[in-house]
Order: C-alpha cells, then structure tokens, then sequence
C-alpha cells in the first residue's frame, strides 16, 4: 500500500523546532504558504508510469488493491485487453512429490478460461480473482490463486474445482463483476443507464408538447383551466383539450403524453400549467427588452378594480424601436394595496426592480401618462 509519505516528504526537523521557538509578543496571524506546484505533476507523473509498468506475468503484478482508486478501471481495463497470463508452448519445470514427479499442464487453459500461469514463480493464479475480487471478500484457502501461489500440480484440477466454487462464490461473483466490466453495454447498470435516456427524451418530449400549446392559448387571451377536467368530461378545458388534440396529430407526441405518460410525470397539473405561463411571460419579456435596447422609454400606468375587488396597476412599456416605429408594450399586471402615489411608486420600483431586471434602462416618466396622481408625493415618482 501507498504511505502519505510518497506524497507529501516530512519537513527537516530543524525548521520545525526554529517555527516553534516561544516568543514573548502576541503571535501575528500566519500568512498563507504558496502551493507546492510540483506536487500534482508528481501525482500524475506516478499514475501514468503505474499504468505503463503493468506486468503481464502474475507472479511479478503488484496486487489491484495499491494501485490509486482513480486508475484502477484503467489498469483492469489494460489487463483486460492483453488477457490472461497463459504461456502456451512453454516448457513446464517438473516439481517431485514423492516418488513421482509432477507439472503444470497447458490442456488446462482449454478447461479454465480465467488460470494463469507464472513462469517467474512456477505458480498458478485466478485472472478474474485477481482484478475484481478484493482482499476482504477472499475466504481462507481461496488467496492461494491470487496472492499466494498454487503449484500443488498433484491435486490441481481438484483445488481448482474447489476454487470455482459454487454460486455466488467469490469466485463466481468476479467473474460476474469481470463479464459486466468488459461487456458493458449488456451489464445491468447500461441498460439502467440507457432506460434511463429514453425517460429523459420522453420527458423532453412530453415538455416541448406543454410548450406549443402554452403561447396558443396565452396569444388569444383563453383560460387554461376549468371546473371539470377528469377524463369523463366532456369538456376538459382549453389546455387539456388542446393537448389532446395536438396528441391525436402527433403520432410521436401520442407516445409520451395523457395516458401514455407516467402518472407522476403528466406535465398537466396546474402548477405545471403556471410555470409555463410564467416561462412564457419571462421569454416574452426578454424579446421587448432586447427590441427596445439602450433606447429612452416611458411606462404608462393605470389602475382599476378586478371582479373581486382587489386594485390592480396595469403596466405598459412605450417606446421607439430601432426602425422609428412607435411601440407600446403591455408588460404586467401588478396588484397593489391601494392607489396612493407612494403605493404605486413602489410597486413600480419593485416591478422593475425584480420581476422585470432591465438593469441600466434610462427612465423618462411623462407627467400626462400618470395624471390621475395629483397628491404632492407625485414629483417622487419622476
């Protein structure tokens, strides 16, 4: 394993002891050190030589586990794509059990896929234990083919059947983690992934659907919303129905949207149905603040009492565009408290001020636009 020490070098002792040499005055605040700069190239440059030194014979490897965490699908990945160790046409050395004599056999790389051969060692390893089954998953006996080493030929196909295991085996398990590494496009976590993609285009959809119907409705002055939307009625309003029929158009839109869609995911409840008049209004407010530019412009106010009774502040943006042509502009309706200049003033402060942030816009308030304020604090609003 890798030690602190590797990266960071202790300091001499000497310029410790003269850092903490006591003083009789308050201790100023430190100033901070700069970085040392070398550290990070020295990180890297010992990542890259970790990743060019990778030893073929699994005798000689240095185990998974003390490669850096960062690097370690890489270096799995460089084992991967050279393959198990499996020296064929190699001389074998012959190892004397008792009075008989016995060697590693090549037959058996035909039989086990994952065995390994290590002619530094004169030893057998397990490829599949070796890159994904960690040291706390290792069951007693089991780190005979991968840190240890096996060269009990005499008993190899039975230890090697032992090693195998059954189910759900460490063994198996690694095998199954190595199966899911080198074909990830058929593991389980892709096709989550991919799933997931095809959710994230279906929502999109489902989005831009909402969308094209909005402007519609919000162009022609319609009510989005009315008493009885469930599926039984008749009529469900506006906005669902016009949904529906841009549905039975669109044969893509059908795919995703009403019935096709996720209960939890429709994109037709009526907070759905106000953020997208607000998005629209945003959008809507960018495209007069882009047409107007640094250009000068007045704003014309009036107020009146909606059907509940509640005063309301009606606000317009006129102005000159860039091709001499008088515009004017409806940009909100703002309820106010009451119709006092101060009232109005503030409200028209806080309007620009948040809901439209026109930033450095030059104001020029006319005084026939706001007439009908004739208390004193009307020079306060120009």
């Amino acid at each position: 394993m890798g030690t602190l020490e590797k990266y960071f070098p202790k300091r001499p002792r000497n310029s410790v002891d003269s850092e903490s040499t006591p003083c009789s005055t308050p201790v100023s605040t430190p100033s901070i050190s700069t970085p040392n700069t070398t550290l990070i190239p020295r990180v890297i440059t010992t990542m890259e030589s970790d990743i060019d030194g990778i030893e073929s014979d699994p005798g000689l490897r240095k185990p998974i586990e003390d490669y850096d965490i960062g690097i370690r699908d890489r270096i799995r990945r460089e084992y991967i794509s050279k393959g198990a160790c499996q020296p064929k046409g190699h001389n074998f050395p012959k190892t004397k059990f008792g009075p008989s004599t016995r060697t590693f056999r090549e037959e058996w790389f035909k039989i086990h896929d994952w065995l390994e051969y290590s002619i530094d060692k004169d030893a057998a390893f397990c490829f599949y234990c070796y890159l994904f089954n960690p040291p706390s998953m290792i069951r007693f006996g089991d780190d005979a083919f991968t840190k240890m080493r096996f060269k009990n030929w005499k008993k190899a196909c039975e230890k090697f059947r032992d090693h195998i295991g059954e189910a759900s085996s460490p063994h198996d398990d690694a095998r199954t983690l190595y199966v899911a590494f080198k074909n990830q496009r058929q593991s389980l976590p892709h096709l989550l992934s991919s799933t997931s993609r095809e959710m994230e285009v279906a929502y999109h959809t489902r989005l831009n659907a909402t969308l094209d119907v909005t402007p519609i409705l919000l162009r022609q002055g319609l009510a989005f919303r009315g008493h009885d939307e469930s599926s039984s009625s008749m009529n469900r309003e506006n906005f669902l129905e016009f949904l529906v029929w841009y549905n039975i158009r669109n044969k893509e839109i059908a795919k995703v949207v009403t019935q096709n869609a996720p209960g939890n995911n429709q994109m037709t409840s009526p907070m759905i149905q106000k953020q997208m008049t607000n998005a629209c209004v945003v959008e809507t407010t960018l495209a007069i603040k882009k047409d107007l530019g640094d250009n000068l412009f007045t704003i014309l106010v009036d107020e009146s009492r909606d059907i509940s009774v509640k005063e309301q502040m009606a606000v317009v943006l006129r102005y000159v565009n860039k091709h001499g042509e008088i515009i004017e502009r409806f940009l909100a309706l703002v309820h106010v408290a009451d119709i006092s200049s101060k009232c109005l003033k503030d409200a028209i402060d806080a309007f620009f001020g948040v809901l439209v942030p026109v930033g450095s816009l030059r104001f020029k308030m006319d005084r026939s636009t706001l007439h009908d304020l004739t208390i004193p604090m009307l020079d306060d609003c120009l």
